[in-house]
This record gives structure tokens, C-alpha cells and sequence, in this order.
């Protein structure tokens, strides 16, 4: 097979390195690279070596088929205009090395089945009650985001870029859902982060609102979804202090801002309260989060690692057979490295499927 420029590119995007970065350390000229990278100039094994020892990935991972970078115009990012565009492109290639993941499991177990409905017609706090509704959660504050994305079909993986600017992003891809999460934000940041991009997921399918509006739009229903308003009121009629707000926020897990936000929309504090409430917290706590919750991991991740090491496979076979670093596979399914542990079992047993009921 021969060299695949596609590869080259998201290798390099995913190292956040210009055309010119990369070139200075692989000792070629930037022209020599954009030629590659169109696949206008074949590289020499020796340039494919220099590749792969610069960007620290397989020279194998240069030869497979063409890696599925998602249009950005499909692609919904919190906070994309805080972003550069290097930031933008490492986190777009680290999801397609999470397609492949994906596609690599999928194709040995079981997942869920989508059921993520269009719910563009409707505004975004009536649309976080219909889905409620239509996944049966009632009022009762939900206990573990990821978990309920993934037992409803949602494919969820994990970010670790090193910037807080990278949120999350979710797309569709063929009629499949796509959500990744950035782990460094605070946990109770990517549990908003999850029903923000589940907002983008069910709002936005049809592509017709885009940019600002639809950031705001995924705002209002992650706070109605997260927070709402029948249980919200009726735990919080007497709010007096933040260290009040600081027992309430516990029942829904989410920050105390989302908290004071979600009661100033409800009227249940006053626009002189909110301020006042606003400026206590940045003197207090800058960007910390008082009280904080542990971080939700994977279920699916979970099981499915537990599956395969009682096949005796680790996350190490998964970037083998797909020629990415072992770095970045960890990386994406949350840093689960296998499953409950013990002695690996003798390879060469076939893999079993996941018909485990995910619960919410």
C-alpha cells in the first residue's frame, strides 16, 4: 500500500504543529511537506521514518486507508470561539482516531442503539422536558451523564488536551452520535459539557442553526435538561447565601454558576441577588469548584475493556491492529486501562458480544 497523505496531515494537526514546525524538526523544507501532505510528492521511507519518529506514531499508521476527518461545518464546539485553529484541528484528528476506535469495536461487540431524537421544532427548555420524557427520567436529577448518553446510543469519548478552550464537540456521523469531553475540566464543567453537546445532538440535526445562536440554544437546554424547573423550585425557595447554593448544587451535580444561572432564569433570585451571588463566587473560589464530584467514567468502556481481557487483549492490541500510539487510545476511552485485572487469560479465545442493559 502506499503512503497516505491524509495520514500525514492528521498526524501533524494532531501534534499541533504548522507546516513549518514540522519541517524544522524533520530537517525538510514546509514546501517539501505541503507536497506530501497533497500528494503531489511521494516521500522517501527515510522521510516516512523522520514522519514517524517526529509526530511519535507508527510508520505503519501512514499506510492504511484515508482517516475520516469530520467536516468542521458538521461539527458542534463549546466554546469555538475561544479556540485557535491548531487547537481546533488537534481535537478534529483526535476524533477521527476515535472514529476508527470505534468502528474497531463496533465491529466485535454489542453497542446500544441510537435513540436520539430531532427535536428542532421546540425550544430548548421544552425540548430537554419532551426528551425526559421520552427517556423516561421524570424530575429526578440524573445521576451520571455519561452513562445515560451511552445507554441511549451516544458513542462518548474522552478528550485530554492540554487547554481548557477545547470543551467538547459532538457531530453525527451517519446515524450515529458522537460526543467527546474534555477531561481537563472540572467534572462538574464536562457533566454540563455532556447535556450541552446532547442539546447540539437533538436540536441542531437539520444544520440550519449554527454558530452563536446555537451555542446559547445548547446552553438553555443543558440547564433545563440538568436543572429542572419543577424539581429546581421546589428545592429552592429560601435561597439566602452561596453557602446555601453550595448544599443545593450536590442534588444535581452541577457547578455552583450553573446553579445561580439556572435560578436567576427560573426568577427565583433577583437580578441584584445574581450579581451579587457572581462576584462572591469569582472572589471565593476563581475557578475552582467548591464541594466538587468525582469525575463519570465510561460504562461502555469499562465493559468492554473487562471483555477484552478475559480475552486476554489490552488497549495496547486495539492501537496495534490500528497503528496509533497507545497514548492516544488511552486517552480517548478515559484512561481505562482494562478491566478488573488479575492474570491475563490465554489469547486465541473469540470475543463475546456486549447485550448488557446499560443502565441511566
Amino acid at each position: 500500500m502506499e503512503f497516505n497523505p491524509t495520514r500525514l496531515s492528521a498526524a501533524r494537526q494532531r501534534r499541533q504543529l504548522s507546516k513549518k514546525g514540522f519541517a524544522d524538526l524533520v530537517g525538510v523544507s514546509s514546501h517539501t511537506i505541503t507536497r506530501c501532505e497533497q500528494g503531489d510528492t511521494q516521500p522517501t521511507p527515510e522521510n516516512i521514518g523522520k514522519f514517524a519518529q517526529v509526530l511519535g506514531f507508527p510508520v505503519e499508521f501512514f499506510y492504511r486507508n484515508n482517516i475520516e476527518i469530520a467536516d468542521p461545518a458538521m461539527v458542534s464546539f463549546r466554546s469555538q470561539r475561544a479556540m485557535t485553529a491548531s487547537e481546533r484541528d488537534a481535537a478534529m484528528a483526535a476524533g477521527a482516531i476515535g472514529f476508527e476506535i470505534s468502528d474497531w469495536v463496533e465491529a466485535k461487540f454489542d453497542l446500544p442503539k441510537p435513540r436520539v431524537p430531532d427535536l428542532n421544532l421546540y425550544e430548548p427548555e421544552l425540548a430537554a422536558v419532551l426528551l425526559r420524557q421520552d427517556w423516561g427520567l421524570g424530575e429526578e436529577p440524573i445521576s451520571n451523564m455519561v452513562h445515560l448518553l451511552e445507554s441511549r446510543g451516544v458513542r462518548v469519548f474522552s478528550l485530554a488536551e492540554n487547554t481548557k478552550r477545547v470543551n467538547a464537540f459532538s457531530l453525527w456521523r451517519g446515524d450515529k452520535p458522537y460526543v467527546f469531553l474534555n477531561t481537563m475540566k472540572t467534572p462538574e464543567n464536562s457533566r454540563f459539557d455532556a447535556a450541552h453537546e446532547l442539546g447540539h445532538l437533538v436540536l441542531h440535526q437539520d444544520g440550519k442553526t449554527t454558530g452563536r445562536p446555537a451555542e446559547e440554544q445548547a446552553n438553555l437546554f443543558a440547564s433545563a435538561f440538568l436543572l429542572p424547573k419543577a424539581d429546581v423550585l421546589a428545592h429552592t425557595r429560601i435561597v439566602r447565601s452561596i453557602d446555601r447554593l453550595i448544599v443545593l448544587k450536590k442534588r444535581w451535580k452541577v457547578s455552583l454558576m450553573a446553579l445561580i444561572v439556572r435560578l436567576s432564569r427560573l426568577g427565583v433570585i433577583t437580578p441584584w441577588t445574581y450579581r451579587d451571588f457572581c462576584i462572591q463566587v469569582r472572589m471565593r473560589y476563581k475557578d475552582e469548584e467548591p464541594e466538587g464530584i468525582e469525575r463519570e467514567q465510561s460504562v461502555v468502556w469499562q465493559k468492554v475493556m473487562q471483555e477484552l481481557w478475559s480475552e486476554g487483549l489490552t488497549q495496547l492490541d486495539i492501537a496495534k491492529d490500528l497503528c496509533v500510539p497507545e497514548s492516544e487510545v488511552s486517552t480517548l476511552i478515559f484512561g481505562i486501562l482494562h478491566g478488573a485485572g488479575g492474570d491475563a487469560p490465554k489469547r486465541g479465545m473469540g470475543l463475546r458480544l456486549v447485550k448488557d442493559e446499560l443502565s441511566a
